[in-house]
């Protein structure tokens, strides 16, 4: 699906173009690309956009919703398709070699309290997006909302809770680096 949506013949991508072509599994695909920028160093704001909306795309995710609901300003909202496909080609191969090793287990995370519960922990991630170190501190988190939503794609609990535990260092690296602030702050002040 990733593929597909490098492949659109228009050369820039819609939220709405992009919510087309994941249809049935637009949350956890929408996860998994909301993680995909943050897996590579990147400038400030592309952070805290993808923490803010993978926020949205949590809360969602923990009210139970079928499909996703974006405001429709942000649904007009276009991507180059160039850089979409630059982050898609980087991550292909990683998520290949993963798709192969990926199977259906761990079914507990199919039932409804259990996606609730996870959404939850992606929300408490996507705010520690907003928080990460620039250009380093969002890639730990990155690659766990990566691992978690593709672990939803693929039904496979193995992979959700190897993202649970990625997350859970990068957001002891991020709330390391928002006391290391805090505390510079306070010798100052």
């Amino acid at each position: 699906m990733l593929a597909r949506l490098a492949d659109q013949p228009t050369e820039r991508l819609t939220v709405a173009d992009i919510l087309a072509v994941l249809r049935d599994r637009a949350f956890a695909l929408l996860v998994v690309i909301l993680g995909l920028p943050n897996c590579l160093p990147m400038p400030p704001p592309i952070p805290l956009v993808c923490g803010l909306l993978l926020a949205l795309v949590a809360a969602q995710i923990v009210a139970g919703r079928p499909t996703p609901w974006l405001p429709r300003a942000l649904l007009h909202r276009s991507v180059r398709r160039e850089d979409v496909e630059r982050a898609v080609n980087r991550a292909l191969p990683v998520l290949r070699r993963l798709e192969r090793w990926s199977q259906p287990r761990m079914r507990v995370f199919e039932h409804a309290w259990a996606v609730r519960l996870v959404g939850l922990l992606l929300l408490t991630l996507a705010l520690g997006l907003l928080v990460a170190a620039p250009f380093i501190g969002q890639i730990p988190i990155g690659i766990a909302v990566c691992l978690v939503g593709l672990g939803f794609v693929e039904r496979d609990g193995v992979l959700v809770m190897a993202g649970l535990a990625a997350g859970s260092f990068g957001l002891l690296l991020s709330l390391g680096f928002v006391w290391a602030i805090v505390a510079g702050l306070d010798s100052i002040l």
